[in-house]
């Protein structure tokens, strides 16, 4: 189910980029991603609404608080460049460049989270590296 998932977000996100340029044209990049927060802001608390699951609030750890606050820190920067970099470049170098956080990614969670780091993911990091690189020349 996870994989669905993950599909999911990837086509999700492949509309985000295409919608983004064309949304971002003729205005500011950081009005442009706080419009998008807002919407987003809504649609996530309309679904803990939705799933009445608001009242785990209470239950949330004060370290998880933590790390949601900095991952939420973390996602803003990342907007505010992502939409600054769409508004100044081409959405199809942009986005490939924006996806060698699939990279980062695998070696920070083997440095953080001691999760493996394989010859596969070794392999897989390097191609996923030259690809952004060939797209992007």
């Amino acid at each position: 189910m996870w994989f669905l998932f993950a599909l999911l977000s990837a086509v999700f996100a492949a509309f985000t980029s295409i919608l983004a340029k064309i949304g971002v044209e003729g205005v500011n990049s950081t009005l442009a991603t706080a419009i998008r927060t807002v919407v987003v802001l809504v649609m996530a608390w309309g679904m803990v609404f939705m799933t009445h699951t608001q009242t785990g609030i209470s239950e949330i750890s004060r370290k998880s608080w933590v790390f949601l606050i900095l991952s939420g820190l973390a996602t803003g920067a990342s907007w505010l460049c992502y939409y600054r970099a769409l508004q100044i470049g081409e959405a199809s170098k942009v986005v490939p460049v924006d996806k060698l956080s699939v990279v980062i990614t695998l070696v920070l969670a083997f440095v953080f989270l001691h999760e493996e780091f394989t010859a596969k993911s070794l392999i897989g990091c390097i191609l996923i590296g030259a690809g952004t690189l060939i797209m992007v020349l």
